[in-house]
């Protein structure tokens, strides 16, 4: 079903076209939430920005607007405000059947997509050789969540790892192991992932330092590049070993990829030279192959080049990322292809977008999305470092977040005098740990960078994850102390709205549909997690206001609907996150 907000927006529109013709058909009808609940719940403010197009007052306009709105069906008479404000209350009893239709609806009355798209988010990208660190952390929960709320829409959606898995560090690393380290190219599982960093680290150095050693890792990747049977044989153990250590990553945060590493589209790359060439776009510049970008210059004001293939015949990052493109647009059919990554690689994308489409590779109906996040700051405000001045690792950080969620639990138990099994102790601060993490990360403006602080993602109070799942868990004790099934409440029951506790949590749970629309569009996980951080906290204040298990009937069956409904709503919403519930904490 529509949303109340899209139904609004309809009618506002059908009504402005009714008073002053077919002309002004498409015109945002700019209706949002009402900031105070004093002008209703609902606001369209189209009047004022059409004053001087239609040559009238704003109020005027509203007037004629109002005169031909009919939404008799949903709100009370609409009222005009101030200079032109349209203010719309809901009725009642459409709030009571909306509510009582949402509780019947395994999806929470959140329809799914018109138009449903293959859609394909790039995410998370590692480097094969090197540990997951905290800089992943951003690109692969925002991605996850990116790609959950585009499944529940109803698109295909493709979860793709652009893996570094190709070029020279490849050639350094298995020529320093032929000489430290031969086994390691010949037996699986042979060195453990940390070890193969500390290699890398020392083959970097060699080769920096050492033009032997630099010609030796370049022979390496030219046997590679030709296919040699034991070269190929070492990448693909080092490429395996690595993975096997992501993947304990992304099981602990629950994440679901297809990898399609660099070296996938190795093969594509002559294609992207000889092409761009036809295209009449590449040029030479200090005997590199560029194409020199509209709109980006350097200091002196010369267009900046896009390298396609350095002056050694190599190939760069932009030419694999053009080969990647176009293979998601022509192979994969992608019709939006979305790239989570640093705000950093913002010009890098834009570069490559804009050559890609300079070529006549990215069709009409395809969108192009670069998904820029900010920094992870200690609470120093710099960069998160461990003592020792290195990149956090991701696992140690995970790791250290469930340490605490068990500490904090074990505490709370004690104070509380309450007796847990230590396998319910170890489960809860596992969900709390990996959730607290997750949650302080999406909760944030992805666009800003923030402060990690565990103390603060931990807190039960706030707009943290133990809060949401401390609302959560709350909602099922009612059902435990009431001995009540939530799934057995009767299909003739219907939610009756008196107390302003019940209006004020009603109306925010008819509300999730349009922020789920919101953040499929505007790709700002952010949003979700304002709305369910609101959401708790009407419903705790609903639950401290309104009696549940003492009302009589049929107020009681009413208000436990609602509370059926927020927990389903707040089980969904932290799902859509990658946050799992717990029924007990």
């Amino acid at each position: 079903m529509d949303s109340t907000q899209e139904q609004l927006k309809l009618k506002v529109e059908q009504a402005l076209v009714a008073a002053f013709g077919r002309e002004w058909t498409g015109t945002d009808p700019m209706l949002v939430t009402a900031s105070n609940p004093k002008f209703g719940d609902y606001q369209a403010n189209l009047a004022l920005p059409l004053a001087k197009k239609i040559g009238q007052q704003p109020r005027v306009i509203a007037q004629s607007i109002v005169a031909k709105l009919d939404v008799s069906d949903i709100c009370e008479p609409p009222e005009i405000a101030g200079p032109g404000f349209i203010n719309l209350r809901l009725k009642t009893d459409y709030l009571q059947t909306q509510l009582t239709r949402m509780h019947q609806d395994e999806r929470l009355g959140v329809g799914k997509a018109k138009n449903p798209q293959r859609q394909i988010v790039d995410f998370s990208s590692p480097n094969i050789a090197k540990e997951m660190h905290v800089g992943h952390l951003r690109s692969t929960i925002i991605g996850d969540c990116i790609a959950r709320i585009l499944e529940f829409r109803g698109h295909d959606v493709l979860r793709l790892n652009h893996v570094g898995d190709w070029g020279t560090q490849f050639g350094m690393l298995i020529a320093y192991l032929r000489e430290v380290y031969p086994q390691a190219l010949t037996t699986a599982n042979a060195l453990e992932i940390g070890d193969l960093v500390e290699f890398y680290k020392k083959a970097k150095k060699r080769f920096d330092e050492d033009d032997n050693f630099k010609e030796t890792a370049r022979q390496e990747v030219v046997k590679l590049q030709s296919g040699a049977v034991d070269t190929t044989h070492a990448w693909q153990l080092l490429c395996e070993q690595s993975r096997q250590e992501f993947q304990v990553i992304y099981d602990l945060l629950d994440i679901r990829l297809t990898e399609r590493g660099e070296s996938f589209y190795n093969p594509f790359l002559p294609h992207v030279v000889t092409d761009l060439e036809a295209a009449g776009l590449l040029e030479e510049s200090d005997g590199a192959k560029v194409v020199f970008l509209e709109g980006f210059t350097n200091k002196e004001g010369q267009p900046l080049p896009l390298i396609i293939q350095k002056s050694d015949g190599g190939y760069n990052y932009a030419t694999t990322d053009l080969a990647a493109l176009r293979h998601r647009i022509q192979k994969e059919e992608g019709k939006r292809l979305i790239y989570v990554t640093d705000a950093g690689q913002a010009g890098h994308f834009a570069g490559v977008f804009q050559v890609a489409r300079r070529a006549g590779w990215v069709p009409d109906d395809v969108e192009l999305v670069h998904v820029p996040f900010g920094l992870v700051l200690g609470e120093d405000g710099k960069r998160l470092k461990t003592r020792a001045g290195d990149t956090v690792r991701l696992r140690d950080l995970l790791d250290e977040a469930v340490l605490r969620a068990k500490q904090d639990l074990e505490a709370r138990l004690e104070e509380n005098q309450r007796q847990e099994s230590p396998e319910f102790i170890a489960h809860v601060a596992q969900v709390v740990g990996i959730s607290a993490v997750k949650y302080a990360d999406l909760s944030q403006n992805r666009t800003t960078d923030y402060k990690f602080s565990f103390d603060r993602m931990l807190s039960l109070k706030g707009n943290t994850a133990p809060y949401m799942l401390y609302s959560f868990a709350r909602t099922q004790s009612i059902a435990r102390e009431g001995n009540i099934d939530f799934t057995n409440l009767g299909n003739e029951a219907k939610i009756i709205l008196q107390a302003d506790g019940e209006f004020t949590l009603a109306k925010h749970l008819l509300e999730l549909g349009e922020v789920i629309n919101a953040v499929e569009q505007e790709l700002m996980p952010n949003r979700l997690c304002d709305y369910l951080y609101q959401l708790s906290d009407k419903f705790n204040k609903f639950y401290e206001n309104c009696p549940v298990l003492k009302s009589e009937e049929p107020i009681k069956t009413s208000r436990l609907m609602l509370c059926d409904l927020t927990a389903r709503t707040l089980k969904l919403g932290l799902n859509l996150l990658g946050i799992s519930v717990l029924d007990r904490m």
